[in-house]
């Protein structure tokens, strides 16, 4: 079967970019097909992370395996297409380069069958150009981060060194 995505720029311009991609490819295609669509050099690390319905980032899928011993962690070049993405699971999050945060919104739109005439992966449909630097992130810490005590890094000082000792 033959998967069509749009993949987004998370950012306040619309920017994004049609790419069809057989079923059976890996996370790591389709990485490779963005990093080309978008005009990245792909010098940096990048992840999928599977979302659900409202954009929530889920389990890493990550292009290496950084983690020392035994790890469960799942990678791109050994995860296809249908096992992430289907039917009731259509959308992924992509994130190139950790420092600069580029972020995308990568949504299944259409499961087709293939056309033998064309050769896939395929960049159907282009709109935007990528803005120079990376839009920022605002990250807002959820309420109540320091166990509902009222903290003032001023008071930090008058502490004794039993409540300052980790």
């Amino acid at each position: 079967m033959l998967y069509r995505f749009r993949v987004i720029l998370d950012a306040e311009e619309d920017v994004f970019r049609d790419i069809e991609i057989m079923a059976d490819n890996t996370l790591e295609d389709l990485h490779n097909v963005i990093l080309q669509s978008f005009g990245f050099d792909g010098n940096e690390m990048a992840s999928f992370y599977i979302s659900d319905d409202d954009w929530n980032q889920g389990e890493e899928i990550s292009q290496f395996d950084m983690e020392e011993g035994e790890s469960s962690i799942r990678l791109m070049n050994e995860t296809t297409l249908d096992d992430v993405v289907n039917e009731e699971q259509t959308k992924l999050i992509y994130v190139y380069d950790f420092l600069s945060m580029w972020t995308f919104l990568v949504e299944l739109a259409e499961i087709a069958e293939p056309d033998p005439q064309m050769d896939y992966p395929n960049l159907m449909f282009v709109h935007g150009q990528l803005p120079t630097a990376a839009p920022e992130k605002e990250f807002q810490a959820e309420d109540d981060d320091f166990g509902g005590e009222d903290f003032d890094v001023d008071d930090y000082d008058d502490l004794s060194f039993d409540e300052n000792w980790n």
